[in-house]
């Protein structure tokens, strides 16, 4: 609780990955991936419950024995790769309304991003609720490569390049003239719940930033991601980072 606001941390964590069949519990640095979101989150000094929402009896036991809670199993229709984020959201919310137990705000922590620190998710948690304007925050990372004025399109059955507006007017720039461009790495996403459910996106006009270093932005879609991801936390644990 921060504020005598009650907030949740959510954990996705289903089987059926297809980019690299399960992803979730592959162990990483000697702990299974999602036991570093469910450490992280129970370290922090705001988070009043931190669940797992997954579909796998098996997943379930594993995220029990790292700390975290699994009070439900998440209906097979909400674990399909085309299921929308913001259902096994909402039923993650309804299940807990139901239960007479609500929340102000929602963290959710992607187990596929787990380079975040405890202390990420306690910053965020304050820039979110000291700012009464603010209903969300999102992370980003500021692009170091594939800088939107180094892409171009191809035109026409010849493969001429153009410029992302289709012109041909090309200037070389460097580095320094760039203005800064940002990505959403994956790293956290909060909001207050009753925006949440009425936008279904942590994405709008009120949602903050949370910058992270570049390091921190890795997220695990494939194996090359999970050796580098591993590459980055021995680093870190050798001082490097």
């Amino acid at each position: 609780m921060y504020k005598n606001r009650k907030i949740i941390a959510l954990i996705p964590a289903r089987a059926g990955s297809k980019g690299l069949p399960g992803k979730n519990i592959r162990p990483l640095m000697g702990k299974p991936l999602m036991a570093w979101s469910i450490e992280q989150a129970l370290s922090t000094r705001y988070l009043d419950r931190v669940v797992v929402s997954t579909d796998s009896q098996e997943f379930s036991e594993i995220a029990k024995k790292f700390g975290a809670e699994v009070p439900f199993l998440r209906p097979a229709e909400l674990a399909v790769d085309t299921a929308p984020s913001i259902d096994f959201i909402a039923h993650a919310v309804d299940f807990f309304n139901k239960g007479n137990e609500t929340f102000d705000y929602l963290v959710l922590l992607e187990p596929t991003s787990p380079l975040r620190e405890a202390e990420d998710i306690n910053k965020c948690i304050e820039l979110l609720i000291d700012n009464p304007s603010a209903k969300a925050i999102v992370s980003i990372a500021r692009l170091v490569s594939g800088h939107p004025e180094f892409n171009v399109v191809l035109d026409g059955p010849d493969g001429f390049i153009r410029k992302m507006n289709g012109s041909a007017d090309f200037r070389v720039l460097r580095r320094q003239e760039l203005k800064d461009v940002y990505f959403f790495d994956g790293t956290l996403y909060m909001s207050d719940i009753p925006t949440l459910l009425s936008k279904r996106t942590f994405y709008h006009e009120l949602t903050l930033s949370y910058i992270v270093p570049h390091w921190k932005s890795v997220e695990i879609d494939d194996l090359s991601d999970f050796i580098c991801c591993e590459a980055l936390m021995k680093a870190r644990a050798e001082g490097l980072l």
